[in-house]
C-alpha cells in the first residue's frame, strides 16, 4: 500500500517536473487522394492492367502529405484479416528535392487486429520531408493478396 502510493507520487511529481516542450505534439498526416480520413483503409490486390503482368497498377502505395517540419514520425500498421497473413511493408520518407530513404522493409504476421508502431523516425537534419509513402505488397509475395490492413502516419514536433 505505501509502496503503491510512493509510485504514484513519484509519477506525479515527474509529470510536473517534465517540462510541456519535452512532451511531443503529434498529429495524424493526410494522405494524398484519399477521402478526408487519416487512417486509410485497404486491401493487397494484385497489379491492375495486363493480364497476368506484374508490369500494371497496384493499390500498394499510399503517401502521406507532410505540409510543415517535423522532428519525427510514427508509422502505423494494423492488420484486418481474420486469416494469418504475411504482410511485405516498406516505408519511405520521400524529400523535397526528390530523393528518399528507405526506413521500414519488413514482412509481419500479425493477428487481426494488432500490428506495429513503427519509429518514431527522425527527420534528416538538412532535408525537408514533403511526403512519407507506406507501401504493403509486392508482387514477390502473392500470397499477401486479399488481406486488408489500416495504416496511418504522424508527424511529431
Amino acid at each position: 500500500m505505501y509502496q503503491s502510493r510512493f509510485v504514484a507520487l513519484g509519477l506525479v511529481m515527474a509529470s510536473v517536473l517534465t517540462p510541456q516542450s519535452a512532451i511531443a505534439k503529434c498529429e495524424f498526416l493526410m494522405p494524398i487522394g484519399g477521402d478526408g480520413n487519416k487512417i486509410v483503409k485497404k486491401r493487397v490486390e494484385r497489379p491492375k492492367g495486363l493480364i497476368g503482368s506484374a508490369f500494371g497498377r497496384t493499390n500498394w502505395n499510399t503517401d502521406f502529405a507532410v505540409n510543415q517540419p517535423y522532428r519525427n514520425y510514427k508509422l502505423f500498421f494494423t492488420a484486418d484479416s481474420t486469416d494469418s497473413a504475411s504482410y511485405p511493408i516498406q516505408a519511405f520518407l520521400k524529400f523535397s528535392d526528390g530523393s528518399n530513404l528507405q526506413v521500414v522493409n519488413e514482412s509481419m504476421r500479425p493477428p487481426m487486429g494488432t500490428g506495429k508502431m513503427f519509429g518514431p523516425i527522425q527527420a534528416i537534419p538538412g532535408k525537408a520531408v514533403s511526403q512519407v509513402n507506406f507501401k504493403v505488397g509486392t508482387a514477390k509475395d502473392p500470397g499477401a493478396t486479399g488481406f486488408s490492413y489500416r495504416i496511418s502516419v504522424q508527424g511529431c514536433r
